[in-house]
């Protein structure tokens, strides 16, 4: 068995105009959001063995953030520029080539495609992932390769409004 744990970044900051939009932080809002779904990611009792992230400042901090409440050491994090700007197809080559030891496999990334990914795999329909949305997946399969709708199920789909 694989689980995957889809989720989009935290709220960004538009404060700083000069910045390009890779390079945009996160807002007080989304440092606040990706720290309680953290905490209840890991209520939940998620742990992934690997967290990988875009490259995108708000990616990799809201990686950084959701990991911390769940024990995750930040330096862990496999940050890959090619999820910043992947399309769905994209995302979904970059997700099988994840090690074969690895069964919880947490993967931060950016709408449109986010959502689109989560939808492409899950057998339920879920709604565009607001900002810090997650999407948790098992798949019937011991092989990132062999993940699809076929042999998946929808454990949950969260996101901080659910907590506020």
């Amino acid at each position: 068995m694989k689980t995957l744990y889809i989720l989009r970044h935290a709220k960004s900051s538009w404060e700083f105009e000069e910045l390009s939009d890779h390079d945009r932080p996160l807002n007080k809002r989304g440092r606040n959001d990706a720290e309680l779904i953290g905490q209840e990611l890991h209520s939940r009792g998620v742990k992934p063995n690997m967290i990988m992230s875009s490259s995108a400042v708000r990616a990799i901090s809201t990686a950084t953030l959701v990991g911390k409440e769940m024990d995750y050491d930040a330096d862990d994090i496999v940050v890959k520029e090619e999820i910043y700007g992947a399309g769905k197809e994209e995302l979904l080559e970059i997700v099988q080539s994840a090690p074969a030891e690895v069964q919880y496999l947490m993967l931060v990334g950016h709408n449109e495609a986010i959502s689109d990914f989560a939808n492409t795999l899950t057998p339920d329909h879920v709604a565009s992932l607001p900002t810090t949305g997650v999407v948790a997946l098992e798949f019937k399969c011991d092989s990132w390769y062999d993940i699809s709708r076929n042999n998946a199920t929808l454990l949950f789909y969260d996101f901080p409004k659910n907590y506020k």
